[in-house]
């Protein structure tokens, strides 16, 4: 399939330009403009690039979001988590990224606690997704955190 990426960066460009930050706190579910992604990274759909996303951690004008799908296809990595405008969607742990919050559109819901904590809890990936970000996350000036993963598998004990 041919990508149109010289529309999405014309979209970005805009976004970049003329978008405003949102209000977000985490388990907002919100339209995003993720775009036109390289192989196999989830991209948004239709003319505005769009998909829902599930946000993760807050930090200020950027966010750790999942993207959402309507696939069913079945994967560790992907959690279900209710209907979202009317079809049942999964959070897609393994595209977890950072995105500018300049990239909302719309605001759709707020994910209910106990999913949420399912989704935090799901899988290794996470947790230290989490973990890195939580040690972000308490006050490091930015560039200044090193931080170095020996045993991965001792962070989700």
């Amino acid at each position: 399939m041919l990508k149109d990426f010289d529309n999405w960066n014309n979209q970005k460009k805009a976004i970049h330009d003329s978008g405003e930050n949102k209000f977000y706190h985490p388990r907002d579910i919100w339209w995003c403009r993720l775009g036109l992604n390289v192989g196999f990274e989830q991209n948004g759909k239709d003319i505005d690039f769009e998909r829902p996303v599930l946000i993760l951690k807050a930090f200020g004008k950027i966010c750790l979001i999942a993207p959402l799908t309507t696939s069913p296809k079945k994967h560790k990595y992907r959690i279900t988590i209710g209907l979202i405008e009317d079809k049942e969607a999964t959070a897609i742990i393994s595209q977890i990224k950072v995105v500018d919050t300049k990239r909302f559109s719309e605001k759709i819901g707020v994910l209910d606690k106990e999913i949420f904590s399912k989704i935090q809890k799901t899988s290794e990936v996470s947790s230290n997704v989490f973990y890195v970000f939580s040690l972000l996350s308490k006050g490091e000036p930015e560039g200044t955190c090193s931080i170095s993963i020996a045993n991965t598998n001792a962070m989700s004990s």
